[in-house]
C-alpha cells in the first residue's frame, strides 16, 4: 500500500495493523520484538524494521532493547483502531449473520474505513456492547481491561468452566476459529475437564450441554480463557 494512501485517522491502512498488532500482543502479555511481529503480520523481517522504522519517525512506538512499545499517541490511536474493529465484528453477526469464524478477518477488511460519526452510531445501535463475538472488551475509554477469566491449559481434571474469550492471536487463523465453531469452543459454551495429561499435552472436554467431547492441545487450550461454569 502507498503511505500517501490514508484512512480516517490519517494513518496507512497498515500503520493501523501495525498498531493494532502491538497493542493486542502487548495487552496478551506477549513481549513484542520484531521477529515475533513479523510472524504475527507474515511478514519478512526487512518488511517489518522498515516499518517500525517509519513508526518510531512518526513517534508511534519507541523501541528499548529490541522490545517494541507504543508512545502514548500510539496507544491511543491503537485503542481507537481495536475499537473500530471489534465494533465492526459484533455488527457483522448481529446484522448480517456472518459466520463466528469468519468475522474476524472480515471487520479487518472493513474497519479502516468507519468514521466517527459511523462508530459512534454503530455504538448506539448495537445496544452499547461491552465485548466484540470472542469476548473481548470494546475499548470505551483511553485503555483496554481485559475480563477475568484464566488459560483453559492451566486447568486440572473435573473443573467446570464457561469460555470467555479467544485470544486475539488465534482469532487470525481462520481454520483453528473454525474449529472451534464447529465444536462450540466459543464465549458462554459449558464445558467439563474430562482429563488433563502433562505427558501428552493435551487436555480433554466434555459439553456440559450436549455430553460431545473434544480433546484439545496444551498450545491451543493457551488461546481460550474460561472461568468457573455457574451451576
Amino acid at each position: 500500500m502507498a503511505l500517501g494512501d490514508k484512512t480516517q485517522t490519517g494513518l496507512t491502512k497498515r500503520t493501523e495493523e501495525y498498531l493494532e498488532t502491538i497493542l493486542n500482543m502487548t495487552v496478551e502479555g506477549q513481549e513484542v520484538v520484531g521477529a515475533r511481529l513479523a510472524e504475527r503480520l507474515e511478514v519478512s523481517a526487512p518488511t517489518v524494521s522498515s516499518a517500525l522504522g517509519r513508526l518510531r519517525r512518526d513517534e508511534l512506538i519507541r523501541i528499548d532493547d529490541k522490545r517494541i512499545f507504543l508512545s502514548v499517541t500510539g496507544y491511543a490511536a491503537a485503542v481507537a483502531i481495536v475499537r473500530r474493529h471489534r465494533l465492526v465484528e459484533r455488527f457483522l453477526i448481529d446484522y448480517l449473520g456472518i459466520e463466528w469464524a469468519d468475522v474476524h478477518e472480515q471487520a479487518g477488511l472493513l474497519e479502516h474505513a468507519i468514521s466517527p460519526i459511523v462508530e459512534e452510531r454503530l455504538y448506539a445501535r448495537l445496544g452499547h456492547p461491552r465485548t466484540c463475538p470472542h469476548g473481548n472488551p470494546i475499548p470505551t475509554g483511553p485503555t483496554i481491561e481485559l475480563p477475568d477469566g484464566e488459560r483453559l491449559s492451566g486447568l486440572s481434571e473435573g473443573r467446570d468452566v464457561e469460555i470467555v474469550r479467544v485470544t486475539e492471536e488465534v482469532s487470525d487463523d481462520t481454520n483453528m476459529m473454525r474449529f472451534f465453531q464447529d465444536n462450540s469452543l466459543t464465549p458462554g459454551s459449558r464445558f467439563r475437564v474430562s482429563a488433563a495429561s502433562s505427558p501428552a499435552q493435551t487436555i480433554s472436554l466434555e459439553s456440559i450441554e450436549t455430553g460431545a467431547a473434544v480433546v484439545l492441545s496444551l498450545e491451543v487450550a493457551s488461546t481460550l480463557f474460561v472461568s468457573p461454569a455457574a451451576s
